[in-house]
């Protein structure tokens, strides 16, 4: 089984500016293959993270709009054999591409955020009595558990990539997220 993670940045308004893909191994969690979306013309209205739009591998970025990003998306997932998508705060990300609505949508946010599932939340950490972190479980603030000075780039190609390495080193069965499916 192979499963896709999926990360958007938007713009001011709003707007898919850029849409980073990885298709991933559903046993050894290991990246297979990786696309870099920036959506024309979109991307040049402007976002909190615009500063990072072009900072992911040539050969990985195309600059399209959103019809063929979104084309090509569909083309790669049906030749990948991919019907399932994670991404971290999976509304986020499914509110923002309803093409992609037809997929079964996984959250990583609902087994990363719980000490059930996530051996490397500190035994201090203030959780709600389900297990829930009550704050601080955003990517950035988790994988800073599990690895040393991590900051998030915030460039949908390098975040899709960083949330792939949560599933991965959180180290549980893919079948556990089926408890995420939104």
């Amino acid at each position: 089984m192979k499963f896709a993670v999926i990360d958007t940045e938007t713009t001011w308004t709003d707007k898919v500016m850029s849409i980073g893909v990885v298709i991933a191994d559903g046993k050894s969690i290991k990246a297979l293959k990786s696309k870099y979306y920036i959506i024309n013309p979109e991307f040049r209205s402007g976002g909190m993270f615009s500063g990072t739009i072009n900072d992911a591998p040539k050969d990985k970025t195309f600059v399209m709009s959103r019809l063929e990003a979104i084309q090509d998306i569909k083309s790669l997932l049906t030749r990948e054999s991919v019907n399932t998508i994670f991404a971290y705060n999976a509304n986020f990300d499914y509110k923002h591409l309803p093409e992609l609505n037809s997929y079964t949508w996984v959250d990583i946010m609902k087994i990363a955020a719980y000490r059930q599932y996530n051996q490397y939340i500190p035994k201090n950490a203030q959780c709600c009595g389900t297990g829930r972190l009550k704050s601080g479980y955003g990517v950035e603030a988790i994988l800073n558990m599990m690895v040393r000075n991590y900051q998030e780039t915030h460039n949908a190609y390098y975040d899709a990539i960083d949330e792939l390495k949560i599933v991965e080193l959180l180290g549980l069965d893919i079948k556990v997220y089926k408890k995420a499916i939104i």
